[in-house]
């Protein structure tokens, strides 16, 4: 069960990243993921790992990858933590950060058919699917600092 694998030691260092999100963590989290009817979480503490986003209901962690990730070391690393949360019945769904800022939409429609692929679009949207993703949220726009390049 996810809640026997919290790590205490970690939480200082979730708490740290929920307040310093990438760009592209912060498009996603206020213009998307907040949005859903359901609980999503920044920044979980899942055993020995932080992940991005986790979607409880679902048993989706959602990870949003900067240019390292593609280098070897950093591919083994994702597959290690990958395999660990499999093996807790996790689904990962990794996208680029290219693909949060250049792709948004489908991005959130990727997310959308599998965290409601059961039951299709949510009865609180009427039959839109997923809500309509839209530039980044009014509130914090003109605050969002450039990631600094590779972060992710």
């Amino acid at each position: 069960m996810i809640h026997e694998t919290q790590n205490p030691k970690l939480k200082p260092a979730a708490q740290k990243l929920r307040k310093d999100m990438t760009r592209e963590e912060r498009h996603l989290w206020y213009d998307f993921l907040k949005t859903l009817p359901v609980n999503v979480n920044r920044q979980k503490v899942i055993g020995p790992y932080i992940v991005d986003f986790y979607i409880s209901r679902a048993k989706i962690v959602i990870e949003l990858d900067g240019s390292q990730h593609y280098e070897p070391e950093h591919r083994r690393m994702d597959l290690a933590r990958d395999e660990y949360l499999a093996a807790l019945g996790l689904q990962v769904l990794r996208y680029s950060n290219a693909d949060v800022r250049e792709r948004f939409s489908a991005v959130c429609t990727d997310i959308w058919k599998h965290v409601f692929s059961d039951e299709g679009p949510h009865p609180s949207f009427g039959s839109q699917m997923p809500p309509s993703p839209k530039g980044p949220h009014p509130s914090f726009a003109s605050q969002m600092p450039p990631s600094p390049k590779g972060e992710g």
